[in-house]
This record gives C-alpha cells, structure tokens and sequence, in this order.
C-alpha cells in the first residue's frame, strides 16, 4: 500500500512538472497581451495621417481623443465633445475594446487560483476544480483575443478602403495605420496562445487517479493469496 501511494505520488509529480511551466508561460504572456490590449485601447495612434500642405504636422486619431503631432516636439490632444456625435466605427471599437478588457481581467482572475504554485486544493476533488479554473481561464482569454482583433482589425479594413477609394481626389490626405493598430493586433494574437497554453497544461496536469482503487484492490488479492499460502503450508 505504502508502495502504491509513493509511485502514485512520484507518477503526479512528474505531470505535474512541464504543466506548472506551461502554466507560468501561459499566464506571463496572458498578462502581458492584457497590458498591450490596455495600451492599445488607450493610446491615440490608431490612425496616423500626415499631409504635404502641413508637412510640419501629423494627426493622430485614437478612440477617446483626437491629436495634433508637431516635429519640433509638441503634441496637443483632445478628446471627443460627444459620445453621440462619434462614428459607428469608433462606438463598436469602444465597446469591443473595452469588453475585451473586461473578459481578459476576468480570465487572469479566474486562472490565478487554478495554478499549481498555488497551494489549495490538493485533493482529487480540489485537482479537478483547479484544472476546472484553468480550462476557464484559458477559454476567457482565447475570448478576449477574439474580440481584441475584431475591431482593431475593422478600422484596419475601413482606412485601407478609405485609402484605395478612387472617388476621393489624390490630393486629399488619407488615414494610415498608427502604432496602437500593430500593438492591438500582437495583444489579441498572444491572448489566443495565452488562452490555448493554459488548456493545455490543464490537459497536461490531468493524472488519472481512478485506477489507483483498482491497484489497491489488486493489491489487497495478492496479499490474501500469500496469506493462504503460507497457511497452507
């Protein structure tokens, strides 16, 4: 018997090895998309625009505020008088962004206490409920990368129609991507590996911990039959 739960032990041990890194993998980059996602919805680069008439000047156009760039330094933004008076374009980015936001924070909160660093939970009941957390928090954040890319990858589809439109004269200035654009599409991308690595070390973290009764059954049978034996003999 003794036998039986040190190997059942060890056999934990050794899966519970590669997904404990895979789990720290998954949640620093899980983290680290969440910041980019964040800094994505707040920066005011998402489109960028510059003309020859004002080569002195480029202008920034964000989903809270809109700025003026000079060369020599200067930079003067404002934000939007009215919600109502903003383009669908920019509501639906808002919304999306910011439940984006919203998913991927509930994602990292609920991953945490399914981590094997964390010290709860040990029993089989408690193993399951762990991996129960982590599978959620991996699917959250594969959500938030989903509705990260979406509207970041809308306004990209609208300023390249916009760009390419022949009814607008050539000399009117167009709406480029800005840096918040490249930043939203990294942050949605590594929220879906994000999400995926911690699935799979949920999978990985699985032990199979109902043969053990079968074990101690076999056990108990081998133990009667000696027993006979010797009083056989």
């Amino acid at each position: 018997m003794d036998l039986l739960s040190v190997e059942t032990r060890e056999a934990g041990r050794s899966m519970e090895a590669p997904a404990c890194i895979l789990q720290l993998l998954g949640m620093l980059v899980y983290v680290g998309a969440w910041l980019c996602a964040l800094a994505s919805t707040i920066l005011p680069q998402w489109l960028t625009m510059s003309t020859s008439l004002l080569p002195i000047e480029s202008y920034d156009l964000g989903l809270w505020e809109t700025c003026v760039v000079q060369d020599i330094g200067g930079i003067e933004c404002r934000s939007y008088d009215s919600l109502l008076g903003l383009s669908s374009d920019l509501k639906l980015a808002r919304i999306l962004m910011c439940t984006a936001l919203t998913v991927g924070l509930l994602g990292i909160l609920v991953a945490i206490p399914g981590l094997h660093l964390i010290k709860s939970c040990k029993d089989y009941d408690g193993h399951q409920t762990k991996r129960t957390l982590t599978i959620t928090g991996g699917v959250l954040g594969m959500m938030s990368g989903v509705l990260c890319l979406v509207p970041v990858s809308y306004i990209a589809h609208m300023a390249v129609m916009h760009f390419f439109d022949e009814k607008v004269p050539d000399v009117v200035p167009r709406w480029e991507f800005g840096d918040a654009l490249f930043c939203g599409w990294a942050a949605g991308f590594l929220l879906v590996v994000a999400g995926l690595i911690m699935v799979t070390s949920s999978r990985c973290s699985q032990v199979e911990r109902h043969p053990v009764p079968q074990r101690r059954s076999q056990a108990k049978s081998t133990d009667r039959n000696r027993r006979k034996h010797s009083e056989y003999v």
